[in-house]
């Protein structure tokens, strides 16, 4: 094979332009083409990956600023390629968990051809009866991200009140599921008419509502929960927040995964409703995924089952190629992709 050989190759490449303040634009990266020899340096311990999916992520909008505060990831780096979750398959391996022809997903570039540096934070796909762009969304970081923040920090209970906001997107659309699958009452709250539909026609959530159409986030929740939350998974923040926390109930609990609404502004919103989480006596903590990635083999003893028997469905919104790649991530943060964000570099 190529790599074998260590041949140049032409490497597509999406490079990061300049760090950008209030919302992104397309702009701020570009399409490149480079050189690149499929061989791995001498003595690496690294793998060389061609990369078939790359995951699109919302928490990647703080990644284009540069951050002047400790962060579980750094900033982009002006001149170098995006970066971020990818599925990909080994070319050459310098690593004792993965040897060539292996599939894996894990922080990888945004281009054709990778080299890994740290092949210790990428899971090997042992499962490969399930479609691999999965491995970007349900089987990957969002699916474990869903996973810990709703059993691990919620503490669900069955009978449970469950509200989920950005409820159509990667992570939410399997807090949905899951939860409907213990036993809960689960609402949802998204933009558009189609994802509304989408939540309770193809992911089974008991109710949902468009929060555009809502003059009053207050009167909306009150609607679907005369009795009050018991669960919110947070991925927005903002006046969604703030309308939340006038409904939880007593020893309600707020899994804080994303604030979606904040990212792109240069003066985040203040929160005016947090005295009632000294008066209902509710618990708001933050979570990264990273903390819960030993629970991936109990994570994948729980979902694989349910996919094979068809009790979770998820919904992937397909970009094309690098090219559309910065339009595809763009996208996120004006409510363009319906269901998980992924980009093919490769189909083999």
């Amino acid at each position: 094979m190529a790599s074998e050989g260590g041949e140049a190759v032409r490497n597509k490449q999406v490079i990061f332009r300049d760090y950008v303040s209030g919302f992104p634009k397309e702009s701020a990266m570009e399409v490149r083409e480079s050189t690149m020899k499929l061989r791995l340096p001498e003595g690496s311990n690294g793998l060389l990956v061609k990369n078939l999916y790359l995951s699109c992520d919302p928490y990647m909008r703080s990644r284009m600023t540069k951050l002047d505060v400790p962060s579980y990831v750094d900033s982009f780096k002006p001149g170098s390629p995006v970066n971020g979750y990818g599925v990909a398959r080994v070319l050459e391996s310098g690593h004792p968990n993965f040897k060539k022809g292996d599939l894996l997903w894990g922080f990888t570039g945004w281009e054709e051809y990778s080299l890994i540096t740290a092949p210790e934070t990428c899971f090997k796909i042992e499962h490969t009866d399930v479609p691999l762009s999965y491995y970007t969304g349900l089987l990957g970081m969002p699916g474990m991200t869903a996973y810990a923040g709703f059993f691990e920090v919620c503490s669900p209970k069955k009978g449970e009140t469950v509200f989920i906001s950005a409820a159509s997107g990667a992570v939410g659309q399997l807090v949905g599921q899951f939860a409907k699958l213990f036993g809960c009452y689960v609402v949802g709250s998204a933009g558009s008419k189609e994802k509304v539909d989408l939540l309770k026609n193809k992911f089974g959530f008991d109710d949902a509502f468009n929060y555009k159409e809502e003059l009053d986030l207050d009167a909306a929740l009150k609607r679907y929960f005369p009795k009050g939350i018991d669960i919110y998974f947070e991925n927005v923040g903002g006046k969604m927040l703030d309308a939340v926390l006038l409904n939880m109930k007593i020893h309600g609990q707020i899994a804080v995964c994303g604030m979606i609404s904040q990212y792109n502004l240069e003066q985040p919103e203040g929160v005016h409703n947090l005295m009632n989480l000294i008066l209902k006596r509710v618990r708001m903590e933050g979570f990264l995924v990273f903390d819960y990635y030993h629970l991936y083999p109990k994570f994948l003893e729980m979902v694989l089952p349910q996919i094979k028997e068809g009790k979770i469905v998820y919904v992937e919104d397909i970009a094309k190629g690098l090219e559309d790649a910065p339009a595809a991530l763009i996208g996120l943060f004006s409510s363009h992709n319906v269901g998980k964000q992924v980009v093919v570099v490769s189909q083999e």
